[in-house]
């Protein structure tokens, strides 16, 4: 059989599944794209290495036009759709790094050119694929704990020490355009994919802004967005994400349901700690409030012998690119663990209709069902956003009281930073 050939757009968010795609026994690393050329040059170094020899664009015209059977999409978070779109469209299988959709509008586009063409869109939440989180979803499909009543979300990564690397003092790269909610889905997802419920209303919160933070550029200020969901059995889920101070991050989620209940450690040592995260797992007895409790280190209990190979974001980033192949190939993983379209809309319209409850006074937004084609039509228009050249006359401020503003020194100094320079 021959293997699938795979380009990659975006290399250096990108470098992770290069790293897979290079070594997967069923698919062909043929191209990537990238407008930084140092990146690219790295993805060709990376493939040089294991005897591969890659094309590699500036311009995305050019990579469009390779013979390629699908696409990874690594490139700025806030584009993801357009491209997923157009590629679909082109007969192209894509697999989207987060975010999944920028507004209500390209969510329902996304879906109906994945609808229309037939190919396989699989989304890259990696942490719904982190050990724990997995391990999660697999005792909770057995069972173990019943039927969620109540979870938490939880990503708190203070990016301020990172921001130069990440923004290069771009003044509207996306990140210094984005709303307290919009980075929701690494900590909806995985209670989504353990669960396998579906949001149907949410409520959304904003923190005050830090102001102690040396200023970086980024509009919405340092602060966090909370969104509180119900899932389609009645059941709450509080999500939280963003810039609070705790070093190291938080990445940790909480499932409590009929019989039990399921929660990693959030203080536990990591796997960059020589340490893998642990899972407590309490499951009720036949009596009332007595039951039995473990806590163990969870291991790979799919495809472990490729996954253990790899590290990135604790060995997660793995499985996101593995099961898109595995998918496409009609196989059993993938099509059970591939995350689809509308688990991927759903994931990411939380963040879109929490920000219009916090514009709106706290008030509780009714998410949609945009599995339902009947559902579709009153987003077809809706492109509000805080990215101006998307929004148009929709145009949202960055946070509810008003974009912060900085004056050009700062996304110089931001500038400085990144490549190197001291301050003055």
């Amino acid at each position: 059989m021959a293997k699938l050939k795979i380009g990659v757009f975006g290399a250096y968010r990108g470098m992770t599944m290069i790293s897979v795609l290079i070594h997967h026994p069923d698919a062909e690393l043929v191209a990537v794209c990238d407008k930084y050329e140092p990146a690219l040059k790295k993805a060709g170094e990376a493939a040089e290495q294991v005897g591969m020899r890659i094309a590699l664009y500036t311009d995305f015209e050019d990579f469009f036009r390779h013979d390629m059977d699908a696409v990874v999409l690594a490139n700025y978070a806030n584009e993801h759709a357009p491209f997923a779109i157009r590629l679909l469209n082109s007969g192209r299988h894509v697999l989207s790094e987060v975010l999944p959709a920028e507004t209500m509008a390209q969510a329902v586009e996304l879906i109906e050119a994945v609808e229309r063409s037939g190919k396989v869109y699989a989304y890259a939440e990696n942490y719904c694929y982190m050990d724990h989180t997995f391990e999660m979803r697999r005792r909770y499909e057995r069972g173990h704990v019943g039927d969620v009543m109540y979870a938490e979300g939880e990503y708190i990564h203070d990016c301020a020490g990172i921001w130069p690397g990440i923004t290069y003092g771009e003044k509207d790269h996306w990140r210094n355009r984005m709303y307290p909610t919009f980075y929701c889905t690494h900590s909806i997802g995985p209670i989504l994919t353990i669960t396998g419920r579906r949001p149907v209303r949410v409520t959304g919160f904003v923190t005050q802004q830090n102001e102690t933070v040396p200023p970086l550029g980024l509009r919405m200020g340092e602060c966090a967005g909370i969104e509180m969901l119900t899932l389609d059995n009645g059941a709450i889920v509080k999500s939280v994400h963003g810039h609070l101070k705790r070093e190291p991050g938080s990445v940790n989620y909480e499932v409590y349901g009929t019989k039990g209940s399921m929660e990693s450690q959030r203080f536990a040592p990591t796997a960059a700690e020589g340490r893998l995260k642990e899972l407590q797992v309490y499951r009720e007895g036949e009596k009332v409030c007595e039951g039995t409790t473990e806590k163990y280190a969870p291991q790979k209990f799919v495809s472990a012998e490729l996954a253990e190979r790899y590290s990135t974001h604790g060995g997660s980033d793995f499985y996101a690119t593995h099961f898109f192949i595995e998918k496409i190939l009609g196989r059993e993983e993938g099509l059970k663990y591939s995350i689809d379209v509308y688990t991927a809309v759903d994931m990411g319209i939380c963040g879109i209709l929490a920000y219009r409850s916090v514009l709106n006074g706290g008030a509780p937004m009714d998410i949609p069902n945009l599995r339902n084609p009947a559902e579709r039509d009153a987003w077809r228009s809706d492109n509000a956003c805080t990215n101006p050249a998307v929004a148009g006359n929709q145009l949202l401020p960055c946070y509810p009281g008003g974009d912060k503003t900085y004056p050009d020194a700062v996304y110089e100094n931001v500038r400085r930073m990144w490549l190197g320079e001291k301050k003055d």
